[in-house]
C-alpha cells in the first residue's frame, strides 16, 4: 500500500477571483484525497493535501500545470511534506 503523505502548497499568479479554490476542492475530492485550500491576503491561493503519496503527486501536478479554466499560475511551491499514520481531515475543505 502507498504510504500516507501530508503536503502544504502555495500557488503564486492569478489566481483569485478565478475559481481556483472550488476547481482545487473538486480535484482533490475526485481524487480521493481530504485538506483545504484557501485564499490569502497576498493574493495567493494555499492549503494541505493529505492522501496516498500517488495521488498527491497528481493534484500537485494539476495545481503546477492545470488549475482553474481561467487562472494562470506562475508558479507552485510545496512544502513539509511528510509520511502521516492517519489523515487528519475528513474531506477537502474551503477555508475563510
Amino acid at each position: 500500500m502507498d504510504s500516507l503523505v501530508s503536503v502544504d502548497y502555495e500557488i503564486f499568479g492569478k489566481v483569485q477571483g478565478v475559481f481556483f479554490r472550488k476547481h482545487t476542492q473538486a480535484e482533490g475530492r475526485q481524487l480521493g484525497l481530504v485538506g483545504w485550500v484557501r485564499n490569502t491576503e497576498r493574493g495567493t491561493v494555499q492549503g494541505q493535501v493529505q492522501g496516498p503519496a500517488a495521488t498527491v503527486r497528481q493534484l500537485q501536478q494539476w495545481l503546477r500545470d492545470t488549475g482553474s479554466p481561467k487562472s494562470r499560475i506562475d508558479r507552485a511551491e510545496f512544502r513539509n511534506e511528510k509520511k502521516v499514520a492517519t489523515l487528519q481531515y475528513e474531506d477537502f475543505l474551503i477555508r475563510k
